[in-house]
């Protein structure tokens, strides 16, 4: 088994349903991953991209047997199941699930760079995953606490609000 990193976002659309489904999907039917934590739900500012609604994002580990590339189809499938559409970069969507972390594999492929090229930039990323894997550490780069301690001073305007009146349930779990 491999620990795996995923980061999901959605700003179109109910939101917070997508990423329930998201999960959901993710975690579901033979060979799927297993779930480690799901971390709380936060809203942020979009970084990048033409001006657009805030997102709302998660962090899910998983345990996996997947090879990096059948994780990525994995998360490509959930982004098509949620209707996923590709037309500007960066820009609105109801659902985007990037592989952040897949161990420690490090990796240049064009079509999935491992650890995520960007992930130590992204606030969005950093505070969800430290909330359930507060020792975590992004390959090649270092502590996520200090990337994110970085990132925020970089650019204070990665802002990003706890949504603690929003949750987000793994499979199984009371509460749904």
């Amino acid at each position: 088994m491999t620990v795996a990193v995923l980061s999901l976002g959605s700003n179109l659309g109910d939101r917070r349903a997508t990423l329930q489904g998201a999960v959901d999907h993710l975690l579901e039917g033979d060979g799927a991953p297993r779930p480690v934590a799901l971390s709380p739900v936060y809203e942020t500012a979009p970084v990048g991209g033409p001006e657009q609604g805030a997102f709302l994002n998660t962090v899910l580990v998983v345990d996996t047997e997947d090879t990096p590339r059948a994780l990525l189809d994995r998360a490509w499938a959930a982004e098509r199941a949620f209707e996923r559409v590709r037309k500007v970069r960066w820009g609105p969507r109801t659902l985007d699930v990037d592989v952040v972390v897949f161990g420690d594999v490090r990796d240049d492929d064009p079509v999935l760079t491992l650890p995520h090229p960007r992930a130590h930039l992204r606030a969005f990323v950093l505070r969800p995953w430290l909330d359930v894997v507060p020792d975590a550490v992004l390959p090649g780069r270092g502590r996520a606490v200090d990337l994110l301690a970085r990132t925020l001073a970089d650019d204070p305007g990665q802002e990003l609000r706890r949504r603690d009146d929003l949750w987000l349930v793994l499979p199984g779990e009371a509460g749904r």
